[in-house]
């Protein structure tokens, strides 16, 4: 019988500080899943913005680029040996876009793994290449990751929830999650958006906003339970309230092992993520982010 490969854990490196935290992130990740790690670095052809045609010895500066890419790639293969002796791993080095190679890889894998701003870092904006994968939808859920993980055991895995289809994606990948690092779980619903909304209808008002809270947390038992009991063995904490929910997530995410948002991808220029919840917890969390595409 042929055992069957499993998808790599895709980890896209472009020589930045950054993307060596996801690399290391992304080999935790792939011996935790018991896949194997890809590392991967997109050549851009030389010149190719400037000057439309090929240039003399072109192919012998493509050649120094891979040979110099290759040796840092070795390099990160030794890190990660360092983290699991086993783990299976593999390069690739295509030529063209960075956001377009990445995400037609995206569709062979279990999980990109991308580098954001360092924690602490003057910039607080999303890196270029990650906001243009997500925006372009890529099939595997993506990972930013914002500096090193939380090492303390207490460290919970954190999950946006607002009832939608795609949202539950994100509940779903929330608990395999926890229950494979054996970490609690935060379920995060506000009501903050819609609370009051002028054109929503509604016949009493209640002073201390207890309609709202009461339903909130409706919406967010309902759309837990079924997770909930396929892992029974993760301990589970609900979270409510009226802040705005990107506020509400990073309230809660300050010392998380990992936040997880799904993303909407609705309207021109996705604008359900660029500008959403999503983008801003990208921008602004202190650990790393999990973003679930809609189907």
């Amino acid at each position: 019988m042929v055992e069957e490969t499993r998808s790599p854990v895709l980890a896209g490196f472009d020589g930045t500080e950054a993307s060596r935290a996801a690399v290391r992130w992304a080999a935790r990740e792939a011996s935790s899943r018991g896949a194997p790690l890809l590392l991967v670095h997109v050549l851009a052809r030389p010149f190719q913005h400037s000057i439309p045609m090929r240039i003399p010895d072109e192919d012998a500066v493509m050649d120094k680029l891979r040979n110099a890419v290759l040796r840092e790639l070795d390099s990160l293969e030794d890190v990660c040996r360092e983290i699991d002796p086993n783990l299976e791993m593999s390069k690739s080095m295509p030529i063209g876009d960075a956001a377009e190679s990445l995400v037609e890889l995206a569709g062979d894998a279990e999980l990109m793994v991308l580098g954001g701003p360092l924690v602490g870092a003057r910039t607080d904006r999303l890196g270029v290449t990650a906001a243009e994968v997500i925006a372009r939808r890529a099939a595997a859920p993506i990972v930013v990751v914002r500096g090193e993980i939380s090492t303390s055991a207490d460290a919970p895995v954190v999950v946006g929830v607002d009832g939608s289809a795609v949202s539950d994606r994100a509940i779903g990948y929330a608990f395999e999650t926890a229950s494979r690092l054996g970490r609690s779980l935060v379920g995060v619903h506000s009501w903050g958006e819609s609370a009051f909304n002028p054109f929503d209808v509604v016949e009493e008002w209640d002073a201390d906003g207890s309609e709202f809270r009461d339903r909130a947390r409706e919406v967010l038992a309902e759309s837990m339970a079924a997770w909930a009991g396929r892992y029974p063995d993760v301990a589970v904490r609900h979270v409510v309230g009226a802040d705005q929910p990107a506020q509400l997530l990073l309230g809660e995410a300050k010392n998380a092992n990992l936040l997880v948002v799904g993303s909407h991808g609705r309207g021109a220029v996705r604008r359900a993520f660029l500008g959403s919840v999503s983008h801003a917890v990208l921008n602004q969390a202190s650990c790393p982010v999990a973003v679930l595409p809609a189907e």
